[in-house]
């Protein structure tokens, strides 16, 4: 579809700098900026490409000062990433969006599917199942016995959903992601090997969660395994049983958490982060990238890093120690030497 700067900025309540009538029909990164195109700025250090790109029209903050004349047209907003997530978010709509239940599809007769659904071909709706009003399941989904799916959530091609699980309304769940299964439950034997122990309870999505491609969350041993309202949960994350995350958690790629760790609302999880089980992280927490979480961290909003993880600023005090160690490793080695030179002569 095809936009004139005058339709956007009225969409999103800008000010247009530069032609009104200029029209785009896709969008591009600032460095690789096309003409028909539409890019933004909200980092600071990709300013210099407002100068050089070729995009149409560019997106900037209000506050954004130029340093010279620019070739596009400007539309300034209150904040460029949110104005540019609102404007993806109108393309998406204007998309054609799937319904029906493909002939190629296997429905229980016992499942219950709402209006204006779509499920795609070899997709597998088990019995009892509840699929609700604008759902959309693509092809080669597994949905087992008893799940819902909420109203508009969208299961991508791929996925499994296990048994007794619950998946809330607005939910997207991404391609190879695995909802559902055991959790590491096996007790040690007097042999030596291991008896495993049943996990009979389930998951539970609330609304409005996003879960990346290829993450697994397993189910409760008993109870649940929760995942609240407005987390956003990055590819190749693992969750293990009775595992709690707070509501508009945010988590990056290649996460583990162990079992029974309750994380709280509003935290930000760095890439490769592990946490221990049976420990509780407060509201607010940031933890930075490859963290280790050995123990529960209860103030509200602290930044912690390392691993095992300890708080910011400490970290960054000890981190100019880390980088010295070899230098005063030599150190020490010289003063021994030096000490025992001594002790000789005397």
């Amino acid at each position: 579809m095809e936009f004139t700067a005058k339709i956007i900025a009225q969409f999103l309540e800008g000010v247009i700098e530069g032609d009104p009538d200029v029209k785009v029909n896709n969008v591009s990164g600032i460095e690789e900026g096309k003409k028909g195109t539409i890019a933004f700025i909200a980092n600071p250090k990709y300013a210099k490409y407002l100068y050089t790109t070729k995009a149409s029209v560019v997106l900037i903050n209000k506050n954004f000062n130029l340093e010279k004349e620019v070739s596009c047209t400007l539309i300034r907003v209150e904040d460029a990433y949110q104005a540019l997530a609102s404007l993806l978010d109108l393309y998406e709509q204007q998309k054609p969006v799937k319904k029906g239940i493909h002939k190629m599809a296997f429905v229980e007769k016992s499942a219950t599917v709402g209006k204006d659904i779509y499920i795609g071909p070899f997709a597998y709706i088990g019995e009892n199942v509840v699929v609700k009003d604008r759902a959309r399941i693509y092809p080669h989904v597994y949905v087992g016995d008893q799940v819902v799916v909420g109203e508009k959530s969208v299961i991508y091609s791929g996925v499994k959903i296990y048994h007794d699980c619950r998946i809330g309304s607005g939910c997207i769940i991404h391609a190879g992601t695995v909802i559902g299964s055991d959790g590491f439950g096996f007790a040690p034997k007097s042999s030596k090997d291991y008896k495993k122990i049943p996990q009979v309870g389930n998951v539970i999505l609330e609304d409005d969660v996003e879960i990346g491609a290829n993450c697994s969350i397993d189910r409760a041993t008993m109870g649940s395994t929760i995942i609240r309202k407005g987390v956003k949960l990055d590819n190749l994350i693992q969750v293990a049983h009775n595992v709690e995350i707070g509501k508009n958690t945010v988590m990056a790629a290649l996460t583990g958490i162990s079992g029974s760790t309750k994380l709280g609302s509003e935290c930000m999880i760095g890439g490769q982060v592990g946490f221990i089980g049976h420990i509780s992280i407060a509201d607010g927490v940031k933890v930075g990238a490859q963290a280790g979480l050995l123990a529960s961290v209860k103030d509200k909003g602290k930044v912690v890093l390392g691993s095992p993880a300890f708080g910011f600023t400490d970290y960054q005090r000890s981190y100019v120690y880390f980088r010295k160690l070899p230098e005063l490793n030599a150190e020490i080695e010289a003063l021994r030497k030096e000490i025992d030179e001594l002790k000789e002569r005397t």
